[in-house]
């Protein structure tokens, strides 16, 4: 089996790097190898963004940066299990400083009475898994008429081999003898204010409560595993840039019988060469004759969805004037109406004329009082 790299080397940051500069570097690479944007290399794309993936799974959680900062690659029952923060990615605001945490609860009850035990111990019981985001880029057109895509997302499942158990089959885990189950190891300590009650992660669960004896060789230890899924997703009409869609039960797999987390799709829409919008209104220009202006015309509109609306134009149109089209625009998700269709003239003058159409254009100016423009001669008369 290949030797693992170092997480920091994976995702070429130095181990001091800050919460935001893993973010940063975890971006450019998923983005990088992500198999969609690698379709002719598919097969190294996936390991790389897999690899990618696990640095920034245990570099990103303060528990299992500090497990591997202490063990390494391999650390007690993969960095013990998923992420509990429940969020996207769980980021730490203080950085990565020191092993111990404090439990301020129990130092106020020390110090001003009380049993001892603090009110904000941690939560050993189910966890929700952490929420996933997903970017997802549609064209114009399928904002407006909707559609069903489907992406491809990197995330953990629950490991097949031992149901999630981290234990190797045929196995259980035991609750742990140093902190009696409770995940947490507590240390009182005699000042002249009193005596002083702190608490730290058990070393040996690693805050769990549990202990497994022997770990499941698939996840080793960590009852997940990571895969790439494949999702479809229904994009409604009338969807607009930065909304999101919710998958709910489609992100991380819960801690301890916890529901799994969601998956936020956030869509993004490309530019178009002819509509803009501006909320539900559809905007564009459309460029007609001379004559057409002139004379009044009945034009074909181009729609969004491909069909074209027919709209008469009254004589007189100058270049500039702005037309509506009712109802005709992006449907509102919220109320299930109809925005407009605007659209903008623009008169295209001629460049070139047959000596005919000059002709006629001198008669007519003549009609008009107009002045005929001057026929051109040459430099010697």
């Amino acid at each position: 089996m290949a030797q693992k790299r170092d997480y920091y080397e994976v995702l070429g940051v130095s181990k001091t790097a800050t919460d935001e500069e893993l973010k940063k570097a975890y971006r450019r690479l998923a983005k990088k190898y992500h198999p969609d944007a690698n379709p002719d290399n598919k097969e190294e794309a996936e390991k790389n963004f897999k690899e990618v993936n696990e640095a920034y799974e245990v570099l990103s959680d303060a528990q299992k940066r500090r497990m591997y900062y202490q063990f390494g690659h391999d650390g007690p029952a993969g960095f013990g299990g998923g992420n509990p923060g429940g969020g996207y990615y769980s980021y730490s605001t203080s950085g990565f400083s020191g092993f111990e945490d404090f439990d301020l609860g129990d130092i106020f009850s020390s110090i001003f009475g009380g049993s001892g035990r603090s009110s904000s111990r941690r939560n050993n019981g189910p966890i929700k898994g952490a929420d996933l985001r997903y970017n997802l880029d549609i064209s114009f057109e399928e904002a407006f008429m909707g559609v069903e895509k489907e992406i491809t997302i990197s995330r953990d499942e629950t490991c097949s081999h031992c149901s999630g158990s981290g234990a190797k089959p045929g196995t259980t885990s035991e609750t742990c003898k140093t902190c009696g189950g409770t995940g947490q190891v507590r240390h009182v300590q005699n000042t002249i204010l009193g005596q002083m009650q702190t608490s730290r992660t058990c070393s040996d669960c690693h805050g769990t409560g549990k202990v497994i004896k022997e770990v499941c060789e698939v996840c080793k230890g960590k009852g997940t595993v990571r895969k790439l899924a494949k999702i479809k997703v229904k994009i409604p009409a009338g969807i607009d840039t930065d909304q999101s869609i919710v998958l709910r039960g489609e992100g991380e797999p819960g801690v301890r019988g916890g529901a799994k987390g969601d998956l936020y799709i956030v869509v993004r829409i490309k530019k178009h060469s002819i509509y803009t919008r501006k909320g539900t209104t559809v905007y564009c220009n459309v460029p007609i004759t001379f004559t057409q202006a002139t004379l009044g015309a009945e034009l074909e509109i181009p729609m969004v969805n491909g069909t074209k609306e027919k709209f008469k134009i009254p004589e007189g149109t100058q270049t500039g004037t702005t037309f509506t089209i009712k109802g005709k625009g992006f449907k509102n998700i919220n109320t299930n109406n109809n925005g407009d269709f605007v659209f903008t003239v623009n008169v295209q003058v001629p460049k070139r004329l047959s000596k005919e159409q000059r002709e006629l254009l001198t008669q007519l100016a003549k009609t008009m009082n107009e002045q005929p423009p001057i026929k051109k001669r040459g430099i010697f008369g």
